[in-house]
């Protein structure tokens, strides 16, 4: 048994009479804490339930399959459940990295697309056994649902100063358009609030959706995916340079890229994501609208409201990207 173990009830909770304190980090989608416990007055770790039912035993696999081909870039796992043998809910229990700052600067930025670039770069044939698909609906599934959803985003577009002209040209783009059938290894959910400053390094964390996917699935969720929590700013010109970095990293690891082909690539794809995210968004806020759902869910009301105002930020610079048909280059 792992020293780790006799902290941890058969249920998969922390077991109070050994923990001197603890801390809740966040709530996972099935209610489950990920919290910060303390042994001893100057020795802390993470403890990490299942935090989505979906993903049970993934992110122990990816932890062994997967992250040992990466440099050091993401929390040590200490333990884990061995639910074989023991029963009960699965957990682990990773090193803790200490305060974590989200400070999304442009540097910050190009180092993690330089990261990015890195996992991109391995072999998916190494990884067999790994999903071929993350929580979210999969990039093609996505244009099938805005398709079927096209009078609601079109009544949408007026309210948030988008043109009926402007999305109907947009949908005449998609309809002579497809991707890439490139797969690589995927973060999966590489949003604002999974890489972070630990110190001077940046961390990785939460591996749990990794799968094969497009490489732009990464790639939008560094640069453009909005998160409630973790506001940014992002600039026609930044998006740029962090395509580039991108990109000139693959290069290094001996993988040639069309840059125009993937920058236009990328500008599709941005506007299909943030389309979709514009409806999610704005039916978390109509339920929110209602008696019922007031005070209830994950984010405030103003938290939502920013989250839009960034995804709708983001549709309308990539739109530029998807129209012009040319690429700028950052000096």
């Amino acid at each position: 048994m792992n020293l780790f173990h006799q902290y941890v009830n058969l249920d998969g909770t922390l077991m109070d009479t050994l923990v001197r304190d603890r801390e809740i980090l966040y709530t996972g989608t099935n209610g489950r804490h990920v919290e910060r416990f303390y042994v001893s007055s100057s020795e802390s770790y993470i403890f990490k339930p299942l935090t989505n039912d979906d993903q049970k035993g993934c992110e122990k696999w990816v932890y062994e399959h997967v992250l040992p081909a990466l440099p050091p870039i993401y929390p040590q796992l200490l333990a884990c459940s061995d639910t074989d043998v023991n029963g009960g809910e699965e957990w682990m229990v990773f090193e803790d990295l200490g305060p974590l700052h989200h400070l999304h600067t442009d540097e910050t930025l190009v180092q993690a697309a330089g990261l990015v670039a890195r996992w991109h770069a391995l072999p998916p044939e190494h990884f067999a056994g790994i999903p071929l698909r993350g929580p979210k609906p999969l990039i093609q599934e996505m244009v099938s649902e805005l398709h079927n959803r096209k009078t609601d985003l079109l009544e949408l577009s007026s309210s948030l100063g988008f043109s009926k002209q402007q999305m109907q040209r947009i949908y005449a783009q998609l309809e002579h358009f497809s991707f890439s059938h490139q797969l690589v290894l995927s973060h999966g959910d590489l949003h604002p609030g999974n890489y972070a400053l630990s110190g001077e390094r940046l961390m990785v964390m939460d591996w749990e959706h990794a799968h094969l996917n497009t490489p732009l699935w990464d790639v939008y969720h560094l640069i453009d995916m909005s998160h409630p929590c973790f506001p940014r700013h992002m600039t026609s010109e930044l998006r740029i340079r962090l395509l580039d970095t991108y990109l000139e990293q693959l290069e290094l690891l001996g993988i040639r890229v069309d840059r125009t082909t993937f920058v236009h690539e990328y500008g599709r794809f941005a506007v299909i994501f943030s389309l979709w995210m514009l409806l999610l968004i704005t039916s978390d806020l109509q339920r929110m609208g209602t008696e019922v759902h007031r005070n209830s869910g994950k984010w405030s009301k103003e938290q939502l409201e920013s989250q839009l105002a960034e995804t709708l930020a983001c549709l309308n610079q990539c739109t530029v990207m998807m129209d012009w048909g040319q690429v700028q280059t950052c000096k």
